[in-house]
């Protein structure tokens, strides 16, 4: 006999529920070993990446740095280092975490992708607080305008998450069986940041340049986020339904290496 729809929903309400509960838990825990009790305690979550970003700032306007636009120094830094921040920290995060977490595996509701989506979360959602707070701070006191767009910023935003939770769920897999995925990882992401447009507008390079710096994903959402935030003023270049593709194969890479890992994974 068939189950019915009801019974089918009522399944999958307490699946959610449990699912929620857990990650729940693990972002409660990850918060505590992470920043602990002392100090300022979880507030560091967002006020660490709120110092890079402000270091960063202060750094560029002291330099003079040209970015190829009349756009501020502070507005050009925020919404680009904030961007970058968002995409990068999100894989030096998880790779390796699943291995500090192995103890965790025994409970039987934890699977191996609850212990990367707890720590993708955390890192969203301090690099998110971060770019908030910053945002509103500089509009507040008159050294920012307003984002023209504000559903732009915001779709721009979440893409640059996507690409960053992909990546990440990718890599962490990979970095459980393999260890050299850690060693690649940060000179990569260095290598990663001045081709990100962070510190650059597309359409301030030579055509030949534009078309091979268009080939990296992350500068089409840092473009979006810019465009949002500044309108015509930022000039903005970009291919969303290329960033969306890449997003989509990415993730598909992290789903099929999760679940490959999930099969094999030993507790401790």
């Amino acid at each position: 006999m068939a189950d019915s729809p009801y019974s089918v929903n009522q399944g999958f309400r307490h699946s959610l529920a449990v699912q929620i509960r857990v990650l729940g838990a693990l972002l409660l825990r990850e918060t505590l070993t992470r920043y602990g009790r002392h100090n300022i305690g979880f507030l560091w979550l967002f006020a660490e990446p709120m110092l890079f970003t402000l270091g960063i700032t202060a750094l560029w306007t002291a330099t003079k740095s040209v970015h190829g636009s009349d756009l501020p120094i502070v507005a050009f830094a925020l919404t680009g280092y904030s961007s970058v921040l968002l995409w990068r920290n999100m894989p030096g995060r998880v790779i390796g975490s699943l291995m500090a977490n192995l103890a965790l595996m025994y409970h039987r509701n934890i699977k191996v992708f609850d212990i990367f989506l707890a720590r993708v979360i955390l890192e969203f959602g301090g690099a998110t607080m971060s770019f908030a707070i910053l945002g509103l701070l500089f509009v507040s006191i008159g050294i920012l305008e307003p984002p023209e767009d504000i559903l732009k910023v915001f779709a721009g935003w979440h893409l640059l998450a996507w690409f960053g939770a992909s990546l990440a769920i990718w890599l962490g897999a990979l970095s459980h069986e393999y260890e050299i995925v850690d060693k690649l990882w940060h000179p990569f992401s260095y290598i990663l940041f001045p081709l990100s447009g962070a510190g650059f507008l597309v359409a301030a390079l030579p055509y030949a340049a534009q078309e091979v710096i268009l080939y990296f994903p992350i500068v089409h959402g840092t473009e979006m986020i810019r465009e949002g935030w500044f309108g015509e003023r930022a000039r903005a270049i970009y291919d969303i339904p290329y960033l969306a593709i890449f997003n989509t194969i990415l993730t598909s890479l992290a789903v099929l290496q999760v679940h490959k890992l999930s099969s094999r994974v030993v507790p401790e």
